[in-house]
């Protein structure tokens, strides 16, 4: 996680919007921000990266920082995005204190976020690394063909993900269902 000293000043103004609004997004970002594209992605995967944001289906068009095929995707602000910045409010409130500014003594804790302003339910990832993973469970297996048609890949994209899962650990082993090859994870039946 970014600590609140590390953070940018992109990051500090857009998760403090963030914290404003109803929903939580994080776009659309504050006036006068860097209007680069790249510089603006850069920043929001960052706070990505470091768990301050996350990614959720958007229909607002305002909101939409990128798409997974046709899925809209915004930009809401996590707990510990509003951790990060109660953190930096709460710094600056004792720095000020260091250097004789008023400050409302009496209130040491940090700010919360009202409870309206609630982070949307976190949703079961669906993606089709998943979905395979759950086929490759069943006691059957998967063949290519059936993994192909689930996910809507081609066959040989199909088989470079099945090697991705490998990479990543998984142990996927290849047996015969009649004349047919199939794929299960290692230890299921």
């Amino acid at each position: 996680m970014i600590a609140s000293q590390s953070l940018t000043n992109v990051q500090q103004l857009s998760l403090t919007a963030a914290v404003d609004r109803e929903d939580g997004s994080i776009l659309p970002l504050p006036e006068g921000l860097p209007s680069s594209t790249a510089a603006r992605r850069k920043e929001m995967q960052s706070l990505i990266r470091a768990g301050l944001a996350a990614e959720v289906t958007s229909t607002c068009p305002e909101n939409i920082w990128r798409k997974i095929g046709r899925r809209p995707l915004g930009l809401v602000i996590t707990d510990a995005g509003r951790a990060a910045i109660a953190v930096q409010t709460h710094e600056l409130e004792a720095l000020k204190a260091d250097t004789g500014e008023a400050v409302d003594d009496h209130d040491a804790t940090p700010p919360q976020a009202p409870s309206n302003m609630a982070l949307p339910p976190q949703r079961a990832r669906h993606t089709k690394s998943a979905l395979v993973l759950e086929m490759l469970r069943r006691e059957s297996g998967a063949t290519l063909d059936e993994l192909s048609s689930a996910t809507n890949w081609l066959p040989h994209t199909t088989r470079a993900a099945l090697t991705g899962l490998r990479k990543k650990g998984h142990g996927i082993e290849k047996r015969k269902r009649g004349e047919v090859s199939c794929y299960h994870l290692e230890n299921q039946a």
